[in-house]
């Protein structure tokens, strides 16, 4: 199998939960467009502290330019970053326990 599995844990600005879960929805058919993820269905999550999660799975060997250079790429993170902040998965704390479990995100 093809391709890296990416987690990605955000917490959301005051205020800014149901826009961040919304952004977390939309994501994926902008990444596929441009060949960065998989076929697989994402999965994404809400941790007990209210942040959001979302897995996707990368292909990298499709990745002709780099995601800081990609302007649709870029105009997702603007988006992500006006309502939330990236945080390493070892801040969450589910991250702490040997089985994590967190709630998902309804499609």
């Amino acid at each position: 199998m093809n391709g890296v599995v990416v987690i990605v844990a955000y917490r959301p600005k005051l205020g800014k939960a149901n826009k961040t879960v919304e952004l977390v929805r939309s994501r994926v058919p902008t990444l596929r467009n441009e060949g960065l993820v998989t076929d697989r269905t994402p999965l994404s999550c809400v941790h007990a502290t209210a942040q959001s999660s979302k897995s996707r799975n990368g292909n990298r060997r499709k990745q002709s330019t780099p995601l800081h250079k990609n302007p649709n790429v870029l105009a997702i993170w603007s988006k992500f970053f006006a309502v939330c902040d990236c945080v390493p998965l070892n801040t969450l704390p589910e991250s702490a326990e040997m089985f994590a479990g967190f709630e998902p995100i309804a499609d």
